[in-house]
């Protein structure tokens, strides 16, 4: 009798994951064992492929840690975009995030023994997850606030979640939205209005760029669901992360290269370089990682839950390092994100029904 497929492609997983040498079996660090031992990166190679992909709806301290973390590297974004928007076109900016990203992320997986996935399909996906995660939203929202105010460009962003609920629980069967689920998004978004300012919203600028923005977000959504079928791929998060990357920058230079034309090494500021590599390593290669760990262990909806923290961080670390004042409107709107997070999580509020019951 032939092998089954389901064994077949647990075998293809542990050989692309652990590697073989002359019939022994070496992990991800070099290490030989005998082909009756194997590491627990194999082990967990093997399991992946043989369980289901459900998650875990509700988070742990860890997934939390995790998210908290993910929100503070990617609300210091908008302070490394800000240093290098004096010097550098917003397009370059971006293709500079991700390239320099790609190359440090290799460097890391190269040191670990990981090494780039040989298969067409894997590196497809890879394509898949960096126009939905990187290049279709990147361009947009780059677009878009030329057009717009800043304030309702994050705004229209933080609408994500709300469509992450939609899109998530139409095509993940485990992560069907639920009526808590969907009063905590909505409370959090009204908490983003709140914490950023009405006042943002006046003065808009087009239609078209509004839509821009959004369509930005719905992207998101997508990419979040997406990016779901990597955890049935065994791939190590580093080299998920630095396959969507390079990915990114295999389209987005070109593009940035015909709109805003040949970067000037000399031109920008060594605070600019600085602010470059902040922005690729930190809020992008470290980021990343983050990310599609959060996504294997917690899915699409409640990863994305981050671009309701991300404004949080952004303004805390405003006030810390660029002196901007906090005002009650802030801690009110940090409040509502807190009440919507706590709803969406959902254990707190079953203990009070429990409790009462």
């Amino acid at each position: 009798m032939g092998r089954s497929p389901m064994r077949a492609t647990v075998n293809q997983a542990v050989a692309r994951n652990c590697g073989r040498f002359s019939g022994r079996w070496t992990d991800s660090y070099g290490t030989y064992l005998s082909t009756r031992l194997i590491v627990p990166k194999c082990i967990d190679a093997r399991r992946v492929l043989t369980m289901t992909s459900s998650i875990n709806t509700s988070m742990g301290a860890r997934e939390w840690v995790m998210l908290i973390v993910l929100s503070v590297l990617w609300g210091g974004s908008f302070f490394f975009v800000g240093v290098a928007v004096a010097d550098l076109p917003p397009l370059t900016i971006v293709t500079l995030r991700v390239g320099l990203a790609a190359i440090a992320l290799w460097g890391i997986a190269f040191v670990m023994g990981l090494r780039p996935p040989k298969s067409a399909g894997v590196w497809a996906a890879f394509l898949g997850m960096g126009l939905l995660n990187n290049v279709i939203p990147f361009v947009l929202i780059v677009w878009g606030q030329t057009q717009i105010a800043s304030g309702l460009a994050s705004i229209l962003n933080a609408a994500t979640p709300i469509f992450t609920v939609v899109v998530a629980g139409m095509l993940l069967p485990d992560e069907r939205a639920t009526p808590l689920k969907l009063v905590g998004v909505a409370t959090g978004f009204i908490g983003v209005v709140v914490m950023i300012g009405l006042p943002a919203i006046e003065g808009g600028g087009n239609l078209l760029a509004q839509v821009a923005i959004i369509a930005a977000a719905l992207s998101y959504a997508f990419a979040g669901v997406y990016g779901r079928r990597f955890k049935t791929m065994a791939i190590n998060p580093i080299i998920i992360a630095a396959g969507q990357v390079t990915a990114s920058a295999l389209v987005l230079a070109p593009i940035a290269f015909t709109l805003d034309g040949p970067l000037d090494m000399a031109g920008p500021s060594l605070g600019t370089w600085a602010a470059i590599m902040g922005l690729a390593v930190l809020s992008t290669a470290v980021a990343y990682v983050l990310y599609f760990k959060l996504l294997a262990s917690a899915g699409a909806t409640n990863l994305l839950l981050v671009t309701l923290l991300v404004p949080v961080s952004a303004i805390l670390l405003g006030s810390l390092f660029l002196n901007e004042a906090l005002e009650v409107v802030h801690f009110v709107g940090m409040g509502l994100i807190a009440l919507g997070l706590s709803a969406i999580d959902g254990r707190l509020w079953q203990r009070r029904v429990t409790a009462r019951a």
